[in-house]
């Protein structure tokens, strides 16, 4: 397993940009695909970008184009970049990790999340 801790939430005017991190500790094994998600009040979590250890990234249709998944190895550190961002991006944002690829399996780490606000 992994543990997963999330920082760089804040707040943003629209248009900003804003980056969150997670830094990953434990066996990476456990972190073959990473992800970010999101959650705001009253609405359903939202996985917004994926990466594996290939580099094979995946995007919602909400943060393509606007948003950037990278991971940093030597810091074992995910990252999401946001650009352009909108009211909508507003949430709870949330790393997690599990040792399947993306997309074929659920996640077994998850992280306390970082709040993310955008004013308009």
């Amino acid at each position: 397993q992994v543990q997963l801790v999330e920082s760089g939430g804040g707040s943003v005017q629209a248009g900003g940009s804003l980056t969150v991190s997670c830094v990953v500790s434990g066996d990476t094994y456990y972190s073959y695909c990473m992800a970010w998600f999101r959650q705001a009040p009253g609405k359903e979590r939202e996985e917004v970008a994926s990466m594996q250890a290939d580099g094979r990234t995946k995007y919602s249709d909400s943060a393509k184009g606007r948003f950037t998944i990278s991971q940093d190895s030597a810091k074992m550190t995910l990252y999401l970049q946001m650009n352009s961002l909108k009211p909508e991006d507003t949430a709870m944002y949330y790393c997690a990790a599990t040792n399947y690829r993306c997309g074929y399996g659920s996640f077994l780490s998850w992280g306390q999340g970082t709040q993310v606000n955008v004013s308009s």
